[in-house]
């Protein structure tokens, strides 16, 4: 019998099977505090991070600190994505434009995005002005790349029966052009989205003033409180997980279009 076979039963339900990783390494853990397997001051029982947990709760403290960082990642993912569907529009349905600005576009997406917090730190400052920029920069790239990829990829039987059709303008633009690279221009508003967050945390970490879940990390690693730094980590993997999920789902739904005829564009 083949493994991968389809119709094989699995011991584990469908809706578990993505917990399992999670619950294994949560027992290791818990096991490896209980029974002193090290003796390092990095390794905190499980039963103090949720101590802190509920501390952080019931003081504010996270409801505040996530506030913060996500209204920085939305700002910022808002301002990256406008501006990247502009020019990545701009970008694929230009040749002049293509020819005049992608040798300097294509140049400056080769420096590494941390690269420019010395810069954005001179001309904003540390506060959250610097931190919006660069969440900004973190979510453009993404977007233009894949708006100019989907653009420049419609397929030409497409083309051909636009022109046959006489679309104008406007009706090669709404009618063709994004229907058709939707899927990859959204496919790039997820990247960003995913890039903007992990963004947040750099920016958090490397421009320190103000409040936000990377600043809850700092704190405590600053105050050597390891427990205080664990359920940062498990707040940013949480918060991602959900901000994935809800971009997939969406993307899913805004593409259900795909599955009908093409006739009607």
């Amino acid at each position: 019998m083949s493994f991968l076979h389809p119709e094989d039963k699995h011991p584990v339900p469908k809706v578990l099977r993505g917990w399992v990783l999670p619950v294994l390494l949560l027992a290791l853990w818990w096991l490896a505090a209980r029974f002193h397997w090290t003796n390092s001051p990095l390794l905190v029982p499980v039963d103090k991070v949720w101590d802190t947990a509920v501390e952080q709760v019931r003081s504010g403290e996270l409801w505040i600190a996530l506030e913060a960082s996500l209204r920085r990642d939305l700002i910022g993912f808002a301002i990256g994505v406008s501006g990247g569907l502009a020019f990545g529009i701009a970008f694929g349905l230009s040749r002049l434009f293509e020819r005049m600005i992608g040798p300097t576009f294509h140049t400056l997406k080769q420096i590494s995005l941390f690269a420019w917090i010395p810069l954005l730190s001179v001309w904003f400052g540390l506060g959250d002005a610097a931190k919006v920029a660069f969440l900004s920069l973190a979510a453009f790239f993404p977007v233009v790349l894949n708006t100019f990829e989907g653009i420049r990829s419609v397929p030409g039987e497409l083309i051909e029966a636009a022109r046959v059709l006489k679309f104008n303008r406007r009706q090669w633009l709404f009618k063709l052009i994004l229907p058709a690279a939707s899927p990859s221009i959204l496919a790039g508003i997820h990247l960003a989205l995913i890039y903007a967050w992990l963004a947040t945390l750099g920016a958090e970490y490397l421009l320190v003033s103000g409040k936000g879940i990377g600043n809850t990390m700092i704190d405590g690693r600053e105050l050597f409180l390891m427990d205080l730094v664990i359920f940062g980590v498990i707040v940013v993997g949480f918060v991602g997980f959900a901000l994935n999920w809800l971009a997939a789902r969406l993307e899913r739904r805004l593409l259900a279009w795909r599955g009908r005829s093409i006739a009607q564009f």
